[in-house]
């Protein structure tokens, strides 16, 4: 090697160090997806917005560490404990609750912000809202408290029903089993029967989808679970294969050709804990932020799917939709 080589080499070595150290003090977020980042896309970008609002933005000043489930339940607890081992500084637990428990059960140390759709207090994630205690705070949203609603808009949208199947996971008693207790009133107020089946794995959508036509099921409720939500297009299309009415909480459910989807705006759920991630990382403890709810809901309604399955929907409830796809 030429002296002149050597020293340019030498220089350009030197002058990368500070950069390297640089880098590596930026502090890491642990993200704990329960899905895919394509499902998580609207929140993805939710959240850097709220992060960026608290003055952090991925690659210049924080580095972000993301782990996905796909649907995998069983999966969290061993990528919880893989984010304890890489030490970041906090852990997003955006899987909703079986993430959220996941990540709970992984450290008492590392803060955790968490986004649930029931009650963090009875799921015992915190101690209360306004004083969470221990490590944790996060966002809750209404996607259980507002099952009863979705029965009412089928109710409006179909007068005559009288049988609604009701999709769950099992394996995610957590959520699945609060989300039922929600219905039941409501479902008998209205007049409804209840029919639960479960899904846990694709092969039981066959099943699912098969008793559901010979039920005669006037619809069907998909409860919130990040199973489902790894899976909204594939629920979508079956639903409008077999010719039946369905909805959900998630917006892209209506994307994909499902009836009606009506629940929490991602936007305003993870924006927030994005700012409280922000927050954590600039030296706030978990347990000085009161638990925040989320509580902007959207109604979408597939007007070209309500068409295909021979629904007139009432005026009135596309007045009240947020969005009506055509």
């Amino acid at each position: 090697m030429q002296r002149r080589e050597f020293i340019t080499l030498v220089g350009a070595t030197v002058l990368a160090w500070p950069l390297v150290a640089h880098a590596q003090q930026f502090p890491v977020i642990g993200f704990l997806g329960g899905t895919s980042p394509e499902v998580y896309a609207v929140r993805l970008r939710a959240f850097r917005q709220g992060l960026k609002d608290a003055g952090y933005v991925e690659g210049r000043n924080v580095e972000i560490e993301y782990l996905w489930a796909q649907g995998r339940n069983e999966q969290l607890q061993a990528l919880a404990a893989q984010l304890v081992r890489r030490q970041v500084a906090v852990i997003v637990a955006a899987g909703g609750t079986p993430s959220a428990l996941a990540a709970k059960a992984a450290t008492t140390t590392i803060p955790i912000i968490f986004g649930v759709a029931v009650d963090p207090v009875k799921l015992g994630l915190v101690t209360s809202l306004n004083r969470p205690g221990g490590n944790l705070t996060g966002v809750t949203n209404l996607n259980v408290a507002v099952g009863p609603k979705r029965l009412e808009l089928l109710r409006e949208l179909l007068p005559s029903a009288t049988l609604i199947a009701v999709l769950v996971n099992p394996t995610s008693g957590a959520i699945g089993e609060p989300f039922v207790r929600e219905l039941e009133p409501a479902a008998h107020t209205l007049g409804f029967k209840l029919h639960v089946l479960p899904a846990s794995t694709e092969r039981d959508f066959d099943t699912v989808f098969a008793t559901l036509v010979q039920l005669r099921a006037d619809a069907v409720v998909i409860s919130p679970d990040q199973f489902f939500y790894s899976r909204m297009e594939q629920l979508a299309q079956l639903a409008l294969r077999n010719g039946i009415r369905a909805i959900s909480q998630l917006r892209q459910f209506a994307e994909a050709g499902g009836l009606i989807s009506y629940g929490g705006s991602e936007t305003e759920y993870y924006r927030p804990m994005g700012v409280y991630t922000g927050r954590v990382l600039n030296g706030e403890k978990p347990s000085d932020l009161p638990v925040q709810r989320s509580t902007k809901i959207e109604l979408i309604i597939n007007m070209k799917t309500a068409n295909t399955l021979g629904l007139t929907v009432p005026p009135t409830l596309l007045a009240r939709a947020d969005e009506v796809i055509e």
